[in-house]
């Protein structure tokens, strides 16, 4: 029997788009064992529990690439990751099934072989990387390589989720990204970025509120999302250090020094003005990524 505890992630951070991902104390778990025969999930939802789904979709995918066959799988689910939020449940659930299959195969794969493989069926790094290895990564494709980096991040702040009742899809926030960017909001999201790691790095947080200033891709997909820009500019007027989409939405992520006690309350109470429903959580920075106990 294998245990794997996926913790969820925001990615982007702002101008940080595809780039940029960060691991949050919020989690998956899963546990996964070698039956004699067949397939048995329990613990998700009617709709996930099916042989496609993608868990054991991803688990096929890792016995394959190691040659082993398995006489039968048993996977039991425990999310507490909303599903299509922006808050890499995606991510959560294939990387599970890689080491789950990894783990029960004898451990074949080592940890970047698992990066690079999980990297491979979710399409782009920047989820799975911080779900590994926890904390603020930075990650990047180079040819079929995958390059990344760990960045520590000073102590002070915490994380604020306001998680939408509705969910929006990856595919769709793709697909109002535009083909071609101006120059000059290409050097503003390089710049935006530097100053944004730098400022997380040494603890420079007055500076948050420069650095996410994105025009790559939440000026696109803020408009799918009902309330968004009215609620970007509350957070600000409620002295948040920043706010930005978290991955492709709808989840807006604030963050604030750690001992502020007063922005949940008034985003509550702004939220509460609002047509569509939001539930807010307070969460902190994941440094330990993916744990696996046999």
């Amino acid at each position: 029997m294998v245990k794997v505890r996926v913790p969820a992630t925001t990615a982007n951070l702002g101008p940080g788009f595809d780039t940029l991902g960060l691991a949050l104390n919020l989690y998956n778990e899963f546990t996964f064992q070698e039956i004699p025969e067949g397939l048995k999930i329990s613990g998700l939802k009617k709709e996930y529990d099916l042989t496609n789904n993608l868990v054991y979709k991803s688990m096929k995918e890792t016995f394959k690439e190691i040659g082993y066959i398995p006489t039968g799988i048993s996977i039991d689910a425990k999310t507490n990751i909303p599903i299509s939020r922006g808050l890499g449940s995606s991510a959560s659930c294939i990387l599970a099934g890689v080491i789950g299959a990894n783990e029960l195969a004898g451990s074949p794969l080592g940890k970047d072989e698992v990066l690079k493989l999980a990297t491979k069926i979710e399409g782009h790094p920047d989820n799975i990387a911080p779900a590994l290895f926890g904390g603020l990564v930075i990650s990047l494709m180079e040819e079929d390589k995958v390059i990344y980096n760990k960045i520590e991040v000073t102590r002070g702040i915490k994380f604020i989720a306001l998680i939408s009742d509705f969910t929006l899809s990856t595919k769709e926030s793709r697909e109002v990204l535009p083909t071609i960017i101006e120059f000059k909001d290409c050097i503003n999201n390089i710049s935006k970025v530097s100053l944004l790691i730098s400022a997380l790095s040494n603890g420079r947080f007055d500076l948050l509120k420069y650095a996410f200033k994105d025009r790559l891709h939440e000026p696109y997909r803020g408009k799918l999302i009902p309330d968004y820009f009215n609620i970007i500019e509350q957070c600000e007027k409620l002295d948040s250090l920043g706010a930005y989409l978290s991955g492709a939405g709808p989840t807006i992520m604030c963050i604030v020094e750690e001992d502020n006690r007063d922005f949940i309350e008034k985003i509550k109470s702004y939220l509460h003005t609002l047509d569509q429903q939001w539930y807010i959580k307070e969460l902190s920075i994941d440094l330990e990524g993916t744990k696996v106990s046999l």
